[in-house]
Order: structure tokens, then sequence, then C-alpha cells
């Protein structure tokens, strides 16, 4: 039998003990911010009912979930001819339907939405949660984007309050200055994007107008008017759109001429309530960020779209300034989302911080902090077996007290012993010979500057001491 080169799938990565190290700082930085915030940690499975994601990320979106395969024969008593459309080939989407019902989750805001209408009576109202957990996305593997990844989310549920949209502004700011990583947070609302289509004339192509501005960044204002024609809009509506995608000025500005423009000054003369109302939102919410005192760098971007359909108010999105990478970090509020699962009013905020990218970032920039990958502090070297057995209590009390312990566990070179302490970058070793054990003795060695203290066996508290 040949053997088979070990792989694994595109779009996925390994992580060894010093990768899970370095994402477990980025962890447990983010989880100590949500929790300052009030925020509480649930899970839910990684794969969900088909029936629950589909629809609620728009046609593109649908695309990109990985389905499930029904246990056992999935194709067995399906009748093949009911799916063949009329040119002979088969309807591949429906017949999908039909084998798969369960797939990997596309995101955790919607599994969250799930949650709690089906644990509503257990909740209390506002419900604050973050989550932790891998995602999966059929997408093309590149730079930044991969197919299995993690994301960090905090969502408030119950609430129509700004105050948290501010709050999640406040704990993106807290997390990246923990970090050390200068981003900026864009913020719009989905409000304006109904605007845009209400003052163009084309109130009923909101999805198709966001889904072609989202690609701005990537494919150019050239492309994005090209693809909103493709779409059904026509030169003259997209003329009105055009201005927008380029305004500039402060914030102050920019609302005021948003105002005008939602309130009959385009060159269309119609006016967008809902337009209107979005100007008001973020008119409130840039007032709340200006007292907060936010420190990272924020501002109204009208091209942000975010193409996730369920959200209906301020959307962000945060980009880092001195690495080149996508959205480290994206959110929004969601008005309706429950109510597709039977609760209905029950609006919603949330955040998602990309685990990945934001390891990507790190890296690049060299901002972890140094000995995140040391989990051993003091390594008792293996002399014989009479030096074992006379360490082993103590390492066992060392431990006890908090302290990380590795007794080597064969009898070997001592070269070989103080190269494995090197290539672990463990910063204390201890050897115990003959004499020690006769004068009832522990020494150890800071391998870092070479000071060297002999303590009692019986001397914890002093060992311990000497180690931190």
């Amino acid at each position: 039998m040949a053997v088979q080169k070990p792989s694994i799938p595109k779009g996925t990565r390994d992580f060894g003990q010093k990768e899970m190290a370095e994402r477990n700082y980025i962890f447990d930085t983010i989880k100590s911010v949500f929790r300052t915030y009030g925020y509480s940690q649930i899970e839910t499975p990684a794969q969900e009912n088909l029936s629950t994601l589909l629809g609620k990320y728009g046609d593109e979106g649908d695309k990109l979930l990985f389905r499930i395969l029904n246990s056992g024969d999935a194709f067995s008593g399906i009748d093949y001819e009911s799916f063949r459309n009329e040119d002979g080939s088969y309807n591949s989407k429906a017949l999908s339907l039909k084998t798969c019902e369960k797939g990997l989750r596309y995101d955790l805001t919607v599994p969250f939405a799930r949650y709690v209408v089906q644990h509503q009576n257990e909740l209390s109202f506002p419900f604050r949660r973050f989550q932790i957990q891998p995602v999966w996305r059929a997408d093309r593997p590149q730079k930044g984007r991969y197919r299995e990844f993690y994301q960090c989310d905090a969502d408030v549920i119950g609430s129509k309050s700004q105050i948290n949209e501010l709050e999640l502004v406040q704990i993106v700011d807290r997390v990246f200055t923990l970090f050390g990583i200068n981003v900026l947070i864009k913020i719009n609302n989905r409000k304006l994007l109904t605007g845009f289509a209400e003052i163009a004339g084309f109130p009923d192509k909101v999805v198709d107008i966001t889904v072609a501005i989202d690609k701005l960044d990537k494919i150019g204002l050239d492309a994005v008017k090209e693809e909103m024609k493709e779409r059904g809009l026509t030169d003259e509506a997209i003329a009105v759109i055009e201005p927008i995608l380029g305004l500039s000025g402060t914030t102050a500005e920019k609302i005021a001429t948003m105002r005008s423009m939602m309130n009959g000054q385009s060159a269309s003369g119609l006016v967008s309530e809902a337009g209107l109302k979005g100007c008001d939102e973020l008119e409130e919410l840039f007032g709340f960020i200006e007292a907060a005192g936010v420190k990272q760098a924020v501002e109204i971007d009208l091209s942000l779209a975010r193409g996730l359909n369920y959200y209906t108010g301020a959307i962000f999105e945060v980009k880092a300034l001195d690495f080149p990478i996508g959205s480290i970090c994206g959110g929004g509020r969601y008005d309706n989302l429950t109510g597709i699962f039977g609760l209905p009013d029950m609006s919603g905020v949330g955040i998602s911080f990309g685990a990945d990218r934001i390891y990507d970032v790190l890296k690049g920039l060299e901002k972890f902090p140094a000995g995140l990958t040391t989990s051993t502090t003091l390594l008792f070297a293996n002399m014989d077996r009479a030096a074992v057995a006379y360490v082993i209590p103590v390492a066992r009390a060392l431990r006890e007290k908090g302290i990380s312990c590795e007794i080597y566990p064969d009898s070997t070179k001592l070269k070989k012993q103080f190269d494995y302490a090197d290539r672990k970058a463990i910063p204390f070793l201890s050897i115990v010979g003959g004499d020690e054990i006769a004068a009832g003795v522990v020494n150890v060695k800071n391998l870092s500057s070479g000071e060297q203290k002999q303590f009692a066996k019986d001397d914890i508290e002093g060992i311990v001491a000497f180690l931190r």
C-alpha cells in the first residue's frame, strides 16, 4: 500500500504550541474586555439545521454555506427526474436541500438568534452574550481569508438604545489598544443605504445596491457602477448614488450633506424618511462616541455596506492602519433576526472580531508579548533514579503553588537536557545529584542571568519566590 502524503483541506491551518499560545493570548484579551462590559459566554453547535442558515446571508452568502450530507445513504429513494430542469440539467440547489438537512455555521449571529428564541424563557433581557467559536465558509482561500476561522462575538439583544452601539465601539477601542494595533473604526447606517435606493427611485433595489457598494474597496467605483447597472439601475439612479460614495468632510459635514440629500436636495428631488432616520441615529451615536473619548480613529464611511441582509441600523467595520489586510472586525444592528424564528420586535446589535486576521496582524507587526510560549517555568534535570525520586515531591509541591514544572523523563547527557530547556525557553533549571540529596537541598539556576541559589528541600516558599 502506497504511503499517503499527509495534508489538510485548503483554507484551513494547523496551529502548534507556539501558535496556540499566541491565539490564546488573543482570546483571553478579548474575553477579559467582554466581561468588563457585562457579557457572559455561551456556545452553540458547529452544525445547524440548514433551514436555520439559508436566506439569512443573501444569495452570495448562501453559496458559501458548507452543507452536510445526510447520514446513511443520502441519495436513496430520490426521484431524480423531479429535479430535472427543462434543458435536461439537474436543479442542484433543490437536490442539495433534499440530501443535506444540516450545514456548518457561517457565523455566530444567526445561531445566537436561534438560541435566544429557543431559550427566551430562561434569559433576562437585555441579554448580553459573547461567543468564541470557529465558523466555516466555502470561500476561495487567499491571504487573510480562510474556510475555517474563529470569530469572537459580543451581542446584546432586547434593547434599541444606541448606548449599546457606543459600548461596542468602546470594546473595539479597548481591545485593539491592548493589542497595540492602530485601527480605523468605520461606521455607517443601513437606513442610509435604504435611503440611497429611495432617493435614486429604486426602493426595491436596496439589496442590489448594498451588494454592489460593499465591493467598492475591492473592485473600485467604475466596476461598482457597472454592477449596479447590471442589477437594473439606470444611469440617472447611479448618478444620484455616486456622489454619496465619494463624500468627504467632517462627521458633522457628512451628516448635514446626507440629511439635505435625504430631504429632497439630491438630483432626483425624492425624500427618504428611512434615510433621515439613519442621519438621526448616526448623529446620536457620534455624539456618544465623542463624549466617551474613544482613542482609536473613528469615521463615517458612507460606502460601507456589509453584505449581510439582516443588518437594519448602525454597521461597523474595523481596519488595521499599519498592516495590509481586510477587515479585522465588524458588526451592526439587526431588528428582525429573531422574528424569522418566531420572536418579533427583539432588536439586537453585535460585533465580531476575526481572530485569525488579528493573529496575522499581530504576527506581522511583531506585537505578541515575549514569553507567551513558555509553558514550563522549572525543569528538573534527570541525573538518575535516586535524584528523580528525590525531586518528585518537590515538583508536586511547586505545582500546588501554581508553578509549572517538568522532570526530564530520561537519564541522559546534561547537554541534551540543557538543549531541551533552551528550545522550550524554560527559564529555570534544577540539577540535583548525590551531594544535594545528602545535604537535603535543591539547586535552582536562572538560565538567563546565570544566578543560582540553593534551598532546603522543604523551603517551597523560598523556591517559589525565586522563580517569580
